[in-house]
């Protein structure tokens, strides 16, 4: 470490990503009990934990024809994970996507490579939002991400072309119209044929849904996903 980097570790110390605190780690002691990686069993679609082993979906992967090929997540979308990624996307943690990214590749960096994906795209958000926020974050995730595994970004080959509600808000029903044309794909799409999403969370999944079916649509054959965080399956 040299001098400027010393400077500045004391200036601004390294924190818990998940509560705040000076830490050496980016999880604190304290933190790791609290956090819940995602473990099997898990839906063979979407990659939500769900309760039983016998079962290969989750209630919303049956009831549902998603057009991507298949998911994985990080953490349960609960407590600290869920205060952890607010931070991220509304109080300018940026950092915390490095270390998002880390784990994705440290967790699912063989799986990403066993899919022979050829580029990777961002959710995007609509412009109005970005220009308020100032940044992306399933960007951030993206970019470090495709770093790691040595795989093109393309951040600019989708876009929110409709600013829409928040999804939280709305009811499963509301939230599909919610998102009815609501992507595009623009001139510096370059027609690859494996695709890997990356976004933040993982609800219902009908916004990845919604960018996948695009996709599909124009030619991809296969669409995947990644997200930080999932919610828990039945």
């Amino acid at each position: 470490m040299n001098f400027i980097e010393k400077c500045l570790g004391i200036l601004y110390p390294q924190t818990c990503c998940f509560c705040g605190k000076v830490s050496k780690e980016p999880i604190c002691k304290e933190c790791k009990g609290d956090i819940v990686y995602i473990e099997e069993p898990i839906c063979k679609k979407c990659g939500k934990p769900i309760r039983y082993e016998e079962n290969e979906y989750c209630g919303d992967c049956e009831a549902t024809k998603f057009h991507y090929e298949q998911g994985r997540s990080v953490w349960l979308h609960t407590g600290k994970v869920r205060w952890s990624i607010y931070q991220f996307k509304y109080y300018n943690r940026r950092i915390y996507g490095k270390f998002y990214a880390q784990e994705l590749f440290r967790l699912h960096g063989q799986w990403i490579k066993s899919k022979g994906i050829d580029v990777i795209i961002p959710v995007p958000l609509h412009k109005k939002k970005k220009r308020l926020r100032g940044y992306n974050q399933s960007e951030l995730v993206a970019r470090h991400l495709g770093r790691l595994m040595d795989i093109p970004v393309n951040e600019r080959a989708v876009i929110r072309v409709r600013n829409t509600k928040p999804q939280k808000e709305l009811s499963d029903k509301e939230r599909r119209k919610n998102l009815q044309d609501a992507f595009q794909l623009t001139k510096h799409w370059k027609g690859e044929k494996n695709v890997l999403l990356i976004d933040d969370i993982y609800t219902t999944g009908n916004t990845i849904d919604s960018v996948a079916k695009l996709l599909r649509e124009k030619g991809v054959n296969k669409v995947w996903f990644l997200t930080i965080s999932i919610g828990q399956g039945f």
